[in-house]
């Protein structure tokens, strides 16, 4: 046999395979058609390079508890430092760590965390931006015009700035006592945030951004949370169950102390005998053994008045041969006696 195909057979392979690509791209397009009438599917986009470990809620009530130290740390500052500091909350993002870390300036005062029982460790990043007008503020400057150096923190500065990040730490054991019992300390200090490895690159973090605003001067703190360091107590989290669990737990202590409290509470009872007017005259020629007539039986009701608030009507007695008065009922708000 020889081949080489004749122009007709060439011809006659081109239109069948012509013919067989048609019916098979219509039979996909059928296929296709008829599952989308009986099922329709919303189709989301996932990096697989950034995964979203951390649900919405979750990370809603992330930011709940952390604006709540925004407003304690801020109050702290202001009265450390004399003067108004602002902290707010300017984001909540999920990254992986080494986007975190290639985020962050170098060199800048980089704090890791430890969070007891929890395992692992958590970063406090603040920016120089803000760290040296506060160094110069503790130092008595006016932070007006602070040359803001490239270059790691001295001996000194470091032991200044301490006295803030024991601050943040503080707040932070704070407001995160209300999820779980946990206690920040301070582990290490670094200068260049690229040495430090706590968890791999790629691993998932939550980065709580905020803005530290001091008159004219303003910085950024950064708060890393690895995932795999919380992941024990991501059930407590949901905003729903976190935000109930406070609303009960914070309304049944609060009911509580107030009960307790309320029940050792002193409060002062006066029996008003009557009531009566008399002149100025009158009033300054009073002396001891004097008598004023009120117009009112002994049988009738007084007021018996609590902490000066009209509560009770009451009547006159004696009780083991002591003056008594007798509560005899609830007054009335507009009632007179």
């Amino acid at each position: 046999m020889s081949d080489v195909l004749e122009q007709s057979e060439v011809d006659a392979l081109l239109s069948a395979v012509e013919t067989v690509g048609t019916e098979s791209v219509d039979q996909v397009a059928s296929t296709l058609s008829t599952k989308s009438n009986f099922q329709h599917r919303d189709v989301s986009t996932y990096d697989f390079k950034r995964p979203e470990r951390v649900s919405k809620d979750q990370m809603r009530a992330l930011e709940s508890i952390h604006e709540g130290f925004a407003r304690n740390f801020g109050a702290s500052l202001s009265g450390f430092l004399r003067t108004i500091i602002e902290v707010r909350v300017a984001a909540v993002e999920q990254l992986t760590y080494s986007e975190f870390i290639h985020s962050l300036p170098n060199p800048t005062n980089f704090n890791l965390l430890n969070v007891e029982p929890l395992e692992g460790q958590m970063c406090l990043e603040i920016t120089p931006l803000i760290i040296y007008p506060i160094i110069d503020r503790l130092l008595g400057g006016s932070n007006s015009e602070v040359f803001i150096p490239h270059r790691p923190l001295t001996l000194i500065e470091l032991r200044l700035v301490r006295r803030i990040t024991d601050r943040a730490l503080e707040c932070l054991t704070e407001v995160w006592s209300s999820m779980v019992e946990v206690c920040f300390t301070l582990g290490d200090i670094e200068n260049n945030p690229h040495l430090v490895q706590i968890v791999a690159p790629n691993e998932v973090v939550v980065v709580i951004g905020f803005e530290i605003r001091m008159g004219q001067r303003s910085g950024t703190m950064s708060f890393c949370i690895p995932f795999n360091v919380i992941e024990p107590v991501m059930g407590k989290l949901a905003s729903q169950g976190w935000l109930a669990y406070k609303r009960r737990a914070s309304a049944d202590s609060n009911v509580e102390d107030l009960t307790n409290e309320l029940q050792n509470a002193r409060v002062e009872l006066r029996a008003v005998l009557a009531e009566t007017d008399i002149t100025i005259q009158e009033l300054v020629n009073l002396q001891p053994g004097d008598i004023i007539q009120t117009g009112k039986s002994i049988s009738s009701e007084m007021l018996l008045q609590v902490a000066g608030k009209p509560k009770y009507a009451c009547k006159l007695g004696k009780y083991n041969e002591s003056r008594a008065v007798q509560v005899t009922r609830q007054t009335r708000p507009d009632e007179r006696f």
